[in-house]
């Protein structure tokens, strides 16, 4: 096992944070987090064509890189770091994956080119009430004379707005199943929802006799598991992003802010804070990068790795955030200044995937307490 990243990877994060440092600063990401899409389409477009970054788990031969996770994890990372508004976690994480963990050959070689090329843009619609169920929820698909309908309603979608292929996870009367669902089938509405972070859009999607393609999958659960340990990593990247962001941030704040004639990174109890911040990183740096190798190298120990990422990262950065904001004293409290969305990123992102005592218990379960 070896958690340092390698050369290769190494150059992969300084593209990238050299990239979205120029061509997504702070007044681009504002921008486009209050313009009417939602995120900024030609840098998404950029990222999935010039760059390649929105398939780097897919096969080379379904047109994406053929990378890991881990890869995946680094570019994550930057997203997080620079607070971009972006469809990744929805089209790059979830919609790829769930595609890649059934057993649709014909669905993948159809729709995982152009995800990959970030042409088109994915999602999945799982949740209820904020709920992950194993059984499909109260949504259900029902066939009738060779036509599969859905009826329900799922909340939150992450890039349910900005999707235009939605793939849904429903109750049928064998059990539960995934479909393929275009964004302007008949029957179908989006209502974006008044979230906390204006950085990540979330929606609520709802179905009424809407048409819908049948995925083949031999075991849908199982899937759905794995699409969710996957995306708990990916988060967990994205919030690790952030949190070195918001430390560093602080201690250069600490570092030039005079009070009573002096820095007021030279009083003890503000040492002591940026210690506790940076002591923060680095755990929340170990636990993800072995999350993201299990993701690539050891799928039976995922599970856990990916239930203890979520766990401690997520309180973690939350902690940091809500730091920044003090330590920039009444600064940090302003729209104008950045702290404000760190602090309001992961408050959501903690939440996002199930709360920090629900990725406890999984945890507890997955060690035998």
């Amino acid at each position: 096992m070896n958690l340092v990243p390698n050369a290769e990877q190494q150059q992969l994060r300084s593209v990238v944070r050299t990239f979205l440092a120029d061509q997504a600063p702070s007044a681009t990401v504002r921008a486009a987090m209050t313009s009417e899409r939602g995120y900024d389409h030609g840098l998404w477009l950029r990222l999935g064509g010039e760059l390649g970054l929105l398939g780097l788990v897919v096969p080379e031969a379904l047109g994406g890189s053929g990378a890991g996770h881990v890869e995946r994890a680094i570019v994550a990372e930057e997203l997080g770091r620079g607070l971009i508004p972006s469809p990744f976690l929805g089209s790059a994480v979830l919609a790829v994956d769930t595609l890649l963990a059934l057993d649709d050959d014909g669905a993948r070689t159809e729709l995982l080119p152009r995800l990959a090329s970030g042409e088109r843009i994915g999602t999945v619609a799982v949740a209820e009430g904020g709920a992950w169920d194993r059984a499909g929820g109260a949504t259900t698909a029902t066939r009738r004379d060779g036509r599969w309908t859905l009826a329900g309603t799922k909340t939150p979608v992450v890039a349910g707005a900005e999707a235009d292929l939605l793939i849904v996870y429903a109750r049928t009367a064998d059990g539960p199943g995934w479909f393929a669902v275009d964004a302007d089938a008949p029957g179908l509405s989006r209502t974006v929802l008044a979230g906390l972070d204006p950085t990540r859009r979330l929606s609520r999607i709802a179905f009424a006799d809407t048409p819908a393609r049948p995925l083949t999958s031999i075991d849908p659960a199982a899937a759905l598991d794995l699409v969710a340990d996957l995306a708990a990593v990916a988060l967990a990247a994205e919030q690790v992003g952030g949190l070195q962001r918001a430390m560093e941030l602080t201690v250069d704040y600490a570092k030039v802010r005079i009070q009573f004639g002096r820095p007021i990174g030279s009083y003890q109890a503000v040492k002591h804070g940026c210690a506790d911040m940076y002591c923060a990183w680095e755990h929340a740096v170990a636990v993800l990068r072995y999350a993201a190798w299990t993701a690539d190298h050891d799928r039976a120990e995922l599970p856990l790795a990916a239930a203890l990422a979520q766990a401690y990262i997520g309180p973690a950065y939350f902690a940091v955030a809500t730091a920044m904001v003090q330590y920039h004293g009444g600064i940090g409290y302003t729209w104008e200044h950045e702290a404000q969305l760190y602090y309001k990123r992961a408050k959501g992102s903690e939440l996002l995937l199930g709360t920090p005592a629900q990725h406890r218990r999984r945890l507890a379960d997955r060690l035998g307490l």
